[in-house]
């Protein structure tokens, strides 16, 4: 049985791979990626790389050839994501392929507001009327998110600024969701189940404030904002409202709609969910508990939030500074930002690339 993982070279389709390699021979896996070169050191390794672009239909039918089950790893492209999922669905079904497993978005409630739960949902709709088996894969927001590129905004400010209130929402490890994906890849008795993969208990936005606190050891205090702060804060760095609106959204694919409405719905409850709370248990297929945090994170080491966040010289992060290393947003913009009087961070939008 040959695995496909689409998206390879990014964080979830790599650690996808690397994991899968420990499990099966290398002769059985696909990447398909925008970049095969990024890939090269897997390619190296004896995994067949091929190029495969959503946006390329035309591409797609060929990098799936010879492929039984898929990992179909959503895209980060707000707005696009219905049309690239399908034609990613269409072309695995052209191509032979029997099982499609999708990394879906916790909840997906008819009436979540986000647009991340709309599009997930639309993409679970499209694998149910394929004909092919589907394994949805609702993976909770990634306390690396919020570790990676919420702390290194707010903790020089001392401010946590947000929109969703006391709304809660189950923080799990990347690596834990890297598991379970792979689980159910190389396990049977998945096909035509959605598993809702969440950390192990939930948590505020205020909650993580003031765990980033204690931790770190420097004050962060969580303040309530309203939307249409929010969205002024967003339109003064220049970031469309609506996809629509976006004209480049190859390399900066959100839009405040998409991280507005995910906060909205944190605030809402929508995402207020637990994995025990599920009659599907991603527990059934990992063999260890499942964790709110990366494992930098776990033992409460102040080197998960200080390193390279403390302000002090040489730090990456000063006093009204964002980091350089903030993917895909306008530096200019984000060098002009007043970050004291502020919200200050993209990092509630589960779009972003160190999301999914």
């Amino acid at each position: 049985m040959r695995i496909i993982i689409t998206g390879a070279s990014g964080h979830f389709g790599r650690q996808s791979a690397e994991r899968l390699l420990e499990k099966l021979p290398v002769g059985q896996l696909i990447l398909v990626s925008r970049n095969p070169d990024a890939l090269a050191d897997l390619a190296s390794r004896g995994a067949e790389v091929r190029y495969g672009d959503f946006d390329k239909p035309e591409s797609l039918q060929a990098a799936f050839a010879g492929g039984e089950r898929m990992l179909l790893i959503s895209t980060t492209s707000v707005g696009r994501r219905r049309q690239q999922h399908g034609n990613a669905i269409n072309a695995a079904r052209s191509a032979g392929v029997k099982h499609i497993v999708y990394t879906s978005f916790v909840g997906a409630a008819p009436d979540d507001p986000s647009l991340v739960g709309k599009e997930h949902r639309a993409t679970e709709e499209l694998l149910r009327e394929s004909g092919l088996a589907w394994t949805f894969l609702r993976n909770s927001q990634y306390g690396e998110a919020l570790a990676e590129m919420a702390v290194p905004y707010h903790l020089p400010t001392g401010k946590w600024r947000g929109i969703a209130g006391n709304g809660r929402i189950a923080l799990v490890s990347r690596a834990d969701c890297v598991d379970c994906a792979a689980a159910v890849l190389t396990g049977a008795g998945h096909e035509n189940k959605a598993y809702h993969i969440t950390g192990p208990e939930l948590l505020s936005f205020r909650d993580v404030a003031n765990m980033t606190a204690e931790i770190s050891g420097r004050p962060l205090e969580y303040v309530e904002i309203s939307d249409e702060e929010m969205y002024a804060f967003y339109d003064s760095l220049g970031v469309p409202r609506a996809a629509s609106e976006n004209p480049n959204a190859e390399v900066i694919p959100w839009c405040s709609d998409d991280m507005v409405s995910f906060e909205q719905a944190i605030r809402g409850g929508y995402f207020a969910i637990l994995t025990e709370d599920r009659e599907m248990d991603p527990r059934a297929v990992l063999p260890h508990p499942l964790q709110r945090w990366p494992a930098p994170c776990r033992g409460k080491s102040r080197n998960w939030l200080c390193r390279g966040h403390r302000g002090s010289a040489g730090s990456n992060v000063g006093a009204g500074n964002a980091p350089s290393r903030a993917r895909g947003w306008p530096r200019v913009a984000l060098r002009q930002r007043n970050a004291a009087a502020a919200p200050s961070t993209p990092a509630s939008c589960h779009s972003a690339p160190c999301l999914h």
